[in-house]
């Protein structure tokens, strides 16, 4: 008994079965909460249900049902009485019987004048009708098979259980449909008594002993009535249980089953009442899937059968009452707040918190930030810091109070490193200590972590001379850190001390120095740092300084740069490619420094400047013996001979002599080229082979000497030969596309004025301005139609004169003509 009284003191949550006392990691379906407790009248707002629990007698109720109106009904029987009442309303009635009355079920509309019905069970099933008169007529509905033990009214159908089997009644046609026998008769129908439930107006749920069918309700066809009812029953689907069914109730397509349970002890061998078991199934056509299975813990089982348990259930809310001789134990669906209570329990919150934001509206016992803020707890917990701080970010949000919290928990475990990526930096703003103490933090450790968060970090979220000052501290102990002083310049640009900063750029030689001069103006600043920032990255500081000529001049520039001629170049240099004219007061200045420092790039400048001295750019050319800008400048300043001579004194290059040549495209310098060449064979070769386009071949053979030895003459009389053969073959090709072209477009033409013309009423006489062709088509009529698409009535166009028979378009040969010739042609 000690064992008996401590499991009935016991709470419903520990009711777990011995074989799943490990922890189980699927879900429950159902959560249970114990109502009575000794003699208690429950009566739940939330609940459609009422019901009166004594330690020894129980009195139940046999219905509860929702009007269409939305009236719950509850009904209680007991000796000769039966008792109707709402459960949320004033409606109540009672009634007094002479015979026993053990069970009763009401109309489903019993609160409405005309559906005043119900049977009772007893030996007999009985129907009462209350008259017109408020008096009760009752009429059998059947009798003869031992006692009545259950009835459910749904609709128009009233199904019972007898000792024989379950019956199914229709009460508009006052026919009994069918008759399911019982499977079991080894079992008695006393203590294993029939369970029934309807899932709907036209499905019924039988249970009995370990059987369980589904029936459906069908209308019978027209043509297979004769004498039988309008409707029959199918059994859809049937199958057994491991356990004596105690109770059915319909959930959705699943089914809840209140099972009583009988084990064998392995002690004692002997057979033992266990706990009742609650549990979903899914109904297949012969079988059956377990969705979930509880054991329950309710006073005095081990005393109770299966007859003493009963399993009601409220419709609609999904809510099952479990009654026992001492007990009344109510399930219901478990809701969001229950799974996530589970998730919680199994340390699943990542998946709560998930399930809390999607059902944020229907949950009621929790709250996503304390949910995140437990799940924050637990990853410290675990040691995932990094996790930890990430999920911060959501699930604090803007809460600048909670956020200043966590980062005193991470110092306080020394991680503040990792929750500073993390950070707000903007909605919201936390105190400029929370974000000091963490740069402080890096300070003292991570330089270069220091540095990002400085660099990501804007400068209004903590004191800035605050951090100055540390910085410089750590550089007196480290005055050439790089990663330090780029930092310390990132802080002065925060703090506006652009020419601090600006100093320590130049030291650095940092890439970041030019950025920092466009994006807060120094021009100023440099103008004496010019040759710094040209000896640090000339290309970008030139490109810099002519870009922002309005703000540092050409001359401040040019006269910066005097001592260094070679960065004087690269600058006029790169402003001469830009714009010829700009720098055209420097052009002679720049011909020395191109002949210094870029000769490669000093003809193209001769070439290009119209503002160069040709005079001095040719003494420097010639001081320095370049022979091909020396060319150049003499062939500009006219002297096209003295140019060609000191190609082919100095170079000795004959093609170079033939290129000038033909540039200048002078006679007189072809002259000179061949008189030069005539006694030097290579050039004689080279003449050969160039200039048979330009000068005649044959005034350069006739000057050859006799006996001269050329060589591969006969190769460059061959081509001069195959050149002039070249050109006959090019202007015969020619000829024949010619031809072939204005042969082409003559058939074209051809073609084109062969094709008909089409004439219809909309066309009109060019003459007398009249339709062209005649209102009554038996008429005979003559046109002419030129090939202009001008037509005439031919009675309208000038006979044709023995002179000119050819007809021609009077508007056309206008227009060749001259003005008022077409009048007069037509007058002759």
């Amino acid at each position: 008994m000690a064992e008996a009284e401590e499991q009935e003191t016991g709470s419903l949550e520990e009711s777990t079965d011995e074989s799943e006392e490990e922890e189980s990691e699927e879900e429950p379906k159902l959560k249970y909460e114990r109502l009575s407790n000794g003699v208690t009248e429950i009566l739940q707002k939330d609940a459609a249900s009422c019901m009166t629990v004594h330690d020894k007698s129980p009195v139940k109720i046999n219905q509860v049902s929702l009007d269409e109106s939305g009236e719950h009904m509850g009904v209680c029987a007991e000796d000769g009485k039966v008792q109707v009442f709402g459960l949320y309303s004033g409606e109540e009635f009672h009634e007094t019987f002479d015979c026993p009355i053990k069970i009763v079920a009401v109309h489903p509309h019993f609160v409405r004048s005309s559906c005043k019905q119900f049977v009772t069970g007893g030996k007999k099933l009985l129907l009462f009708e209350r008259s017109w008169m408020s008096r009760w007529k009752s009429s059998v509905l059947h009798e003869g098979e031992g006692n009545i033990r259950s009835v459910k009214w749904r609709g128009h159908l009233i199904a019972w259980a007898n000792n024989m089997g379950v019956k199914i009644f229709d009460i508009i046609s006052k026919q009994r449909i069918t008759n399911v026998p019982r499977d079991d008769i080894s079992l008695r129908p006393d203590m294993y008594p029939c369970s029934l439930c309807w899932k709907d107006n036209v499905t019924l749920i039988i249970g009995w002993g370990t059987s369980v069918k589904i029936c459906s309700v069908k209308e019978r066809h027209a043509s297979e009535m004769r004498d039988l009812p309008n409707r029959y029953v199918e059994i859809v689907s049937q199958f057994e249980t491991e356990f004596y069914i105690s109770g059915l109730a319909p959930l959705c397509d699943q089914l809840v089953v209140l099972s009583y349970v009988k084990e064998v002890s392995e002690k004692t061998e002997r057979e033992y009442c266990a706990r009742p078991r609650l549990d979903i199934i899914q109904p297949l056509s012969e079988t059956c899937e377990e969705i979930s299975s509880d054991a329950l813990t309710v006073r005095g089982f081990q005393e109770n059968e299966c007859r003493d348990y009963h399993l009601e259930y409220s419709e609609g809310e999904s809510l099952f009452y479990i009654v026992s001789p001492r007990d009344v134990v109510v399930a219901k669906e478990r809701d969001q707040d229950d799974h996530i209570d589970w998730l919680l329990e199994k340390k699943k919150y990542e998946e709560a918190l998930m399930a809390a934001e999607i059902s944020q509206k229907n949950i009621k016992r929790h709250k996503i930030l304390d949910i995140g803020l437990a799940y924050i707890n637990h990853l410290v917990a675990k040691g995932e810091y990094d996790i930890a701080a990430r999920k911060c970010q959501k699930i604090l949000g803007k809460n600048a109070a909670l956020w200043e919290y966590e980062v005193y928990k991470f110092k306080e475990i020394g991680q503040l490193k990792a929750i500073s990526p993390y950070l707000p930096r903007g909605d919201p703003v936390l105190k400029p200590l929370i974000y000091e103490m963490i740069l402080h933090e890096f300070l003292e450790s991570d330089y270069e972590g220091f540095a990002t968060l400085i660099r990501e970090w804007p400068g209004d979220l903590y004191n800035n001379s605050v951090i100055v000052q540390a910085v410089r501290d750590h550089l007196k102990k480290d005055s050439q850190n790089r990663t330090l002083l780029k930092t310390l310049a990132e802080l002065y640009t925060y703090d506006k001390n652009y020419g601090n900063a600006l100093e320590i750029y130049l030291t650095l030689r940092h890439k970041d120095v030019f950025q920092l001069i466009h994006k807060h103006n120094l021009f100023s600043s440099i103008k004496d740092k010019i040759v710094l920032l040209m000896d640090f990255d000339s290309e970008k500081a030139v490109d810099m300084l002519l870009d922002n000529e309005d703000k540092i001049s050409i001359k401040k520039v040019v006269e910066e740069l005097e001592d260094r001629p070679e960065l004087q170049h690269v600058y006029l240099h790169k402003l001469f490619k830009r714009d010829h004219h700009r720098g055209q007061r420097y052009h002679e200045k720049q011909i020395s420094l191109y002949a210094e420092f870029d000769r490669p790039n000093l003809l193209p400048f001769l070439r290009d400047s119209i503002h160069c001295p040709l005079e001095k750019a040719l003494e420097i050319c010639q001081q320095r013996n370049f022979v091909e800008e020396t060319v150049y400048l003499l062939s500009r300043m006219g002297n096209s001979r003295s140019a060609l001579k000191m190609i082919m004194e100095e170079l000795h290059d004959v093609d170079k002599a033939i290129e000038f040549a033909k540039e200048q495209d002078d006679a007189e310098l072809w002259e000179d080229l061949i008189l030069y060449s005539i006694d030097k064979p290579p050039f004689i070769t080279g003449l050969l082979n160039n200039i048979g386009t330009h000068v005649d071949p044959i005034l350069l053979i006739h000057r050859i000497k006799e006996g001269m030895e050329i060589p591969n003459l006969r190769d460059s009389l061959v081509k001069i030969l195959q050149d002039y053969n070249l050109q006959i073959l090019l202007r015969e090709g020619c000829k024949k596309i010619l031809v072939a072209d204005s042969l082409s477009l003559l058939k074209k033409m051809h073609r084109t004025q062969m094709k008909g013309i089409l004439v219809d009423e909309e066309n009109i006489c060019e003459s007398c301005l009249s339709p062209i062709l005649p209102s009554d088509a038996a008429k005979p009529f003559s046109m002419v139609v030129f090939h202009c698409r001008h037509m005439f009535h031919k009675e309208c166009l000038p006979v044709p004169s023995m002179t000119s028979p050819a007809q021609f378009c009077n508007i056309c040969s206008a227009k060749h003509r001259g003005p008022g010739s077409a009048i007069l042609e037509m007058k002759k």
